[in-house]
């Protein structure tokens, strides 16, 4: 298992730092994403990004602008990794639900979510959602026996996978994130598992 976390995915320069480091060593197949960090000092996290387009939205008020920064930091990466899935789609059925009321921990988690499946395209890897791998319980507590479950039997038959980290789901389907630095915690727990 190896993590990657905001500032080595930032851009597609670092995805390409990114895949020669796991391609240097054949045991790296379980990769956990980050969402993409800061380019410099004066950038945005997209998990702040997309926490600021959820508040916004939550009060009714217009978000593009926000939305706009985060679509144009992902179209950029595909661009620059010359990938060819329909990534625009993706991002505009999530700014739908972030403008239909999704919740906070939703946007959030949205930023590895979408890294994840630009680093499988561009790896070759599966994509694993967190969501169907780590669970938690109704009072929102990580329910470690049957996650641990869920990875090793997801997991059994899939050489290489993307796995994106910082989040998982609860009960009724809604997704939860763990606290900020929350992709260390998933690679920890995909390891175990």
């Amino acid at each position: 298992v190896a993590k990657f976390g905001g500032s080595s995915l930032a851009d597609s320069q670092q995805f390409m730092k990114v895949k020669k480091i796991i391609e240097l060593e054949p045991k790296r197949k379980y990769i956990i994403p980050s969402a993409p960090g800061k380019r410099n000092k004066n950038d945005h996290k997209v998990t702040d990004l997309l926490y600021m387009c959820q508040q916004l939205a939550a009060h009714n008020l217009n978000f593009d602008e926000v939305y706009n920064i985060v679509k144009n930091r992902y179209t950029e990466i595909c661009e620059g990794l010359k990938l060819n899935f329909d990534i625009h789609g993706i991002l505009e059925d999530i700014k739908e639900k972030i403008r239909l009321g999704a919740s906070r921990d939703y946007a959030a988690s949205r930023g590895e979510y979408i890294n994840g499946l630009i680093l499988s395209h561009y790896l070759g890897y599966e994509f694993v959602d967190a969501a169907e791998l780590i669970l938690f319980d109704k009072n929102g507590k990580f329910d470690a026996k049957n996650t641990y479950e869920k990875v090793r039997s997801r997991l059994a038959n899939v050489s290489c996978a993307v796995i994106p980290g910082f989040y998982g789901v609860m009960p009724d389907g809604e997704i939860k994130t763990f606290s900020r630095g929350g992709s260390d915690i998933t690679g920890s727990i995909i390891a175990r598992g």
